[in-house]
């Protein structure tokens, strides 16, 4: 009998395949306990996703679909270019606010630039951008609590959702695993694009803040569509078109030059 759902055993495929690097339908049935036809429906679906690239007699990984990174693995990735990409966010945000700051390395930029602001309440499901803005005597730091992830740092589950829901809260600031112009914003993973999306509704802005590396790139959970965002600060290694099609939708762009180009 199947113990997963189409849903879980697809999920479950992909963490295989980028774990492994390639998987072969037979191994998968078996493991599964599903026909091959299943398996080769599945992965199917995933190709056709962009998710992971069919093979003769199996899957292997999409080079355009980067694994999760730790945060320590993370942090050593353009670590010049988040600072400047970090500032730039930090000088949206105005005297007064009261903010949503998402988990990661970015953001966590974005919070080092925040440390001598006033009246300045930040909420936070990051341990890390905690950390960071400990260190202000003047910034209020509220966190929304739940289940630490250790890999990314950050909180998720019931009770980090419900801390969300007594406030108002004027500009999200979110990080994401993938930026893709048909299927959205997305991270890898499930639980924490749950909690990403409730962050959106409970803002009045939602602010992108990526490198360009993530464009063109589909992370498996979907935070939400492209024209739900109102800001992106980004690098100049954005592509043409997602210049042209943000501003069709009206998505104010800041780009920061790269200096490696």
């Amino acid at each position: 009998m199947d113990a997963f759902n189409s849903i879980e055993r697809q999920q479950e495929i992909l963490r295989m395949t980028q774990a492994q690097g390639k998987v072969s339908v037979k191994e998968l049935a078996e493991q599964f306990n599903v026909s091959e036809v299943t398996i080769r429906n599945d992965l199917s679906i995933l190709d056709r996703k962009k998710l992971l690239v069919r093979s003769r007699g199996g899957a292997m990984v999409n080079s355009q679909l980067g694994r999760e990174l730790s945060l320590k693995e993370k942090s050593h990735q353009n670590s010049q270019l988040k600072r400047r990409l970090g500032k730039v966010v930090a000088d949206l945000v105005l005297e007064g606010e009261r903010i949503l700051l998402d988990s990661g390395t970015t953001t966590q930029e974005v919070a080092a630039c925040l440390v001598d602001r006033e009246d300045l309440v930040v909420m936070t499901n990051g341990l890390n951008i905690a950390t960071e803005l400990a260190r202000s005597e003047s910034v209020e730091v509220m966190m929304t609590g739940g289940s630490l992830r250790k890999k990314s740092m950050s909180f998720y589950g019931a009770i980090a959702e419900r801390s969300l829901q007594n406030y108002n809260f004027s500009k999200l600031i979110l990080g994401v695993d993938g930026f893709d112009l048909r299927t959205g914003i997305g991270t890898h993973f499930e639980k924490e694009a749950i909690l990403n999306r409730l962050m959106c509704e409970m803002a009045e802005e939602v602010v992108v803040v990526t490198d360009s590396s993530k464009f063109d790139k589909r992370a498996f959970h979907v935070i939400c569509a492209v024209k739900e965002i109102h800001t992106l600060v980004t690098d100049s290694g954005i592509p043409q078109n997602y210049i042209e099609e943000l501003d069709k939708l009206g998505i104010n762009l800041h780009i920061v030059e790269r200096t490696d180009q």
